[in-house]
């Protein structure tokens, strides 16, 4: 397995710095949190574009996905989320990135669960075609209204194309009282990639460093690779939601040797 981390944990870092650490400390790859207070988002003109994509290269670091924020469940109208969805992916094709990340943003105070999927599901495979079209794929996260891997499946098998999948965040998994066994189960023919992190409890979840928390790590790591799972784990350190955390940059180094540990356990 290939390791990242997310921008989410160093809010706002020039770019050449997010490259600088993952060079330093040994990740293969970065995902951006795409939105307009970060120095890569959809409002980037083509020269822009063609920067970010050579700064990577030249780097030598993957760009695993641009984590977006649209809600393909929420209450509204299709073109304006479909519009999101399609810049987004636009983006991803420029700059090289194989993956981009939606969330389900379900209201379920203003709908019921079954309409809250069908309108993920209408949108998403709406969005497929376009993704199709430039070879990108959307991950929808297991996340707010769908936190949990039986949630997601609701709408990825309402949807049914291959270029709709699944991106696990194993906190809301977790937290949606999934044993990494189930969420694997469901989400294994949908999975692009693994988000991992650590919390306190369930009624803390500011961000810890790998390993310090109760999140079961070893346990996801485990089952990814006694099936032969082979894609990325990706770090994303929810720094920007907490300021009194811990500085990402200071514990990039010990989360990589505590992933690689559980790799090698787990081999």
């Amino acid at each position: 397995m290939k390791l990242a981390f997310s921008t989410l944990g160093v809010p706002g870092l020039p770019l050449p710095d997010v490259l600088r650490l993952a060079t330093t400390h040994g990740y293969h790859g970065v995902e951006l949190r795409t939105h307009p207070e970060e120095p890569v988002h959809t409002g980037l003109g083509p020269a822009e574009r063609a920067d970010v994509a050579a700064e990577f290269k030249g780097a030598g670091v993957e760009l695993l996905s641009l984590a977006g924020y649209t809600r393909v469940a929420a209450p509204g109208d299709d073109e304006p989320v479909l519009a999101e969805i399609r810049a987004l992916l636009d983006l991803a094709h420029d700059l090289g990135a194989p993956y981009v990340r939606v969330f389900p943003g379900g209201d379920l105070d203003v709908q019921t669960p079954e309409e809250a999927d069908a309108t993920a599901a209408r949108r998403l495979g709406t969005a497929a075609e376009h993704a199709n079209d430039l070879g990108v794929r959307i991950l929808l996260e297991t996340h707010d209204s769908h936190r949990t891997a039986a949630d997601a499946m609701r709408i990825l098998g309402l949807v049914g194309h291959r270029q709709v999948g699944a991106l696990w965040d194993v906190m809301h998994t977790w937290l949606g009282g999934e044993q990494p066994s189930e969420t694997y189960a469901a989400l294994s023919p949908h999975l692009g990639y693994v988000q991992v992190k650590d919390i306190a409890s369930v009624e803390d979840t500011t961000p810890l460093a790998l390993g310090a928390g109760v999140l079961p790590l070893a346990e996801c790591v485990e089952v990814l690779s006694r099936h032969g799972w082979d894609g990325w784990l990706c770090w994303e350190y929810e720094k920007r939601w907490y300021e009194e955390a811990t500085p990402l940059p200071d514990l990039l180094e010990p989360g990589r040797e505590h992933l690689s540990r559980l790799l090698n356990d787990s081999a």
